[in-house]
């Protein structure tokens, strides 16, 4: 459990840190919201 959450963690981060515009953002909120769920499941 914990590895998964540091990955999701570390996911967010970088989809964060890579988004350059408000659209951008949308997109790498969404991608990683998909991400969670993956691990979740």
């Amino acid at each position: 459990m914990t590895k998964k959450m540091a990955l999701v963690v570390l996911a967010a981060a970088l989809a964060l840190s890579a988004c350059n515009t408000i659209r951008g953002f949308g997109r790498d909120v969404e991608r990683t919201g998909e991400e969670i769920e993956e691990v979740a499941s």
